[in-house]
């Protein structure tokens, strides 16, 4: 099938507009950087990230650009509360963004072309807003007032179509900036003038007065200096289709008299408990906070474990699950490594879609090459079902088990590098980083955790915890020969590895060794 993206302007799933090989634009509304990043900015950011993954492996060229807001009235309330200047706040609260991201394994400018291609920052394209904003009042949709200006929304035939509402459902339903300089209430602010004791910083000379422009404009100006008067794809959450979203396409679409965007894809936001995670709901998780009680990629898996379109369920439970979920991928590339001798983190990524290379194995017995080959199309399909991420996961789990499946079945540990079924595992461990590096997942290897001390003296008690318990099991064995009702002994090894695990530490017992890990 192929790729099936739901629009919120047309309100249905339709035929992903452009081919493999075409150039994709895609605009994401980024965040006004007035305080330190929360969980809830990094929910857009990996979405799309994983779009554009996605698309670039189906052989898209993927061009995606995010805006910085670093001039707004929460600025310049922030840096007076903080004596400090706007742009000194905006640029110290955009490199916490930015690393962020990065934490998170969404790449800004990076050389693999992964990730956002370009951070403009709304200051820098001040001279452009003010030139659409003359051509807005030229053409009759906007009309300045008192050194304000704004746009008249009873202008535009077909305001309120993203929303499918209209202009007067729009105002009852939403907060409207309440002035006596508007001719209607739903009219919307293209520019701000000065008010007094704002710094200088946050003025500009502009022919209708001095000020600074409204929110909605700089995305328009942005978009279509970046990438075209048209995008491809237009991102950002829910709680943007209105007054942001509908208005950037009132404002847009009267300038140049083109469709603003094809694609208007909007994202579940996150929400602990019943209510919306926002700052002015002050119920807010800073990443920084987080990512010191979770790993980056628990954080990942967890944005990307529901469909897109779906609220974002947040609780400490929720990623502890994740967490152990995690684990059994750990513990898998652990085997891997027994196995092939290899990394999974140094398998080189396959970037592009095509028919699966595979090394004939048909002549062996049992070859499981059709399940991994299988799996991979669920995956593939589940991806071009609107980018459902949550089944994809969901893929990979199955995948998982499979590869395991074959280490058991055909004691593969133990085996010599020659077996046939040493080179079906690999081929299926190729997939799971094929299909892994698709979501941005497993990038890098989870830090080990410590038990504290010094490693060395920690490493070698251990080590001679687990020889006293293989002493006893062995004395065990021999005890049970003669008695098979012996189990004190037995107990005594089940008493150690328990006593371990309320310490956090797991032992693993194979046919030849045990093995211990923290988690």
């Amino acid at each position: 099938m192929p790729l099936q993206v739901y629009s919120t302007l047309t309100r249905k799933k339709e035929p992903f507009h452009k081919q493999p090989g075409d150039t994709v634009s895609m605009y994401v509304c980024g965040p006004t950087v007035y305080k330190p990043s929360h969980i809830g900015h990094m929910v857009g950011p990996v979405i799309f990230d994983t779009v554009k993954r996605y698309l670039t492996y189906l052989g898209y060229k993927v061009k995606w650009v995010v805006n910085i807001t670093d001039v707004d009235d929460k600025l310049i309330k922030r840096a007076a509360e903080l004596n400090t200047t706007v742009p000194a706040l905006a640029e110290k609260m955009t490199a916490d963004y930015i690393e962020c991201l990065n934490r998170l394994n969404v790449k800004v400018k990076d050389a693999s072309g992964l990730g956002i291609d370009e951070m403009p920052k709304a200051t820098d394209h001040i001279d452009g807003m003010i030139a659409m904003i003359s051509r807005l009042i030229e053409k009759g949709y906007a009309y300045p007032a008192g050194g304000d200006v704004y746009f008249d929304v009873s202008k535009d035939h077909d305001y309120g179509k993203l929303c499918n509402r209209d202009p007067e459902q729009l105002e009852a339903g939403s907060r409207i900036e309440v002035s006596d300089r508007k001719r209607n209430p739903g009219d919307f602010a293209l520019w701000k003038g000065a008010k007094p004791g704002e710094p200088a910083e946050t003025i500009w000379d502009a022919p209708w007065g001095k000020g600074r422009p409204g929110w909605h404009i700089e995305c328009s100006v942005m978009s279509q200096k970046l990438l075209g008067d048209t995008l491809d794809i237009h991102g950002g959450g829910l709680d943007l289709q209105f007054p942001h979203h509908e208005n950037e396409l009132a404002q847009s679409e009267s300038d140049t008299e083109k469709p603003f965007a094809k694609v208007w894809m909007h994202n579940g936001l996150l929400k602990m408990g019943t209510a919306k995670m926002a700052g002015s709901v002050g119920n807010v998780v800073n990443i920084a906070d987080l990512l010191q009680r979770h790993t980056p990629e628990t954080v990942r898996f967890l944005l990307l474990s529901t469909h897109y379109r779906s609220p974002i369920e947040y609780s400490e439970e929720r990623l502890e699950e994740i967490a152990k979920s995690l684990q059994t991928f750990y513990r898998f590339f652990e085997r891997y490594k027994r196995v092939y001798g290899g990394s999974f983190y140094e398998i080189p990524t396959r970037k592009g879609y095509s028919a699966l290379f595979i090394e004939d194995l048909a002549h062996w017995p049992e070859s499981p090459m059709s399940e991994y080959n299988n799996l991979r199309d669920v995956f593939i399909a589940w991806m071009n079902e609107d980018f459902n991420t949550a089944a994809a996961i969901g893929v990979l789990h199955d995948l998982l088990k499979a590869l395991n499946k074959l280490a058991d079945d055909l004691h593969l540990e133990n085996s010599t590098p020659k077996h046939y079924g040493h080179t079906a595992f690999h081929r299926g461990v190729e997939v799971l980083r094929e299909l892994s590096y698709i979501l941005g997942l497993f990038w890098q290897p989870p830090e080990t955790k410590k038990l504290g001390g010094d490693d060395t003296l920690v490493a070698g008690l251990m080590q001679l915890l687990i020889d006293l318990r293989s002493n006893i099991r062995g004395v065990a064995k021999e005890a049970a020969k003669d008695n098979p009702l012996k189990k004190p002994l037995f107990d005594q090894t089940d008493l150690i590895r328990k006593r371990l695990a309320d310490l956090g530490v797991t032992l693993e017992d194979r046919a030849n060794e045990t093995t211990w890990r923290v988690g």
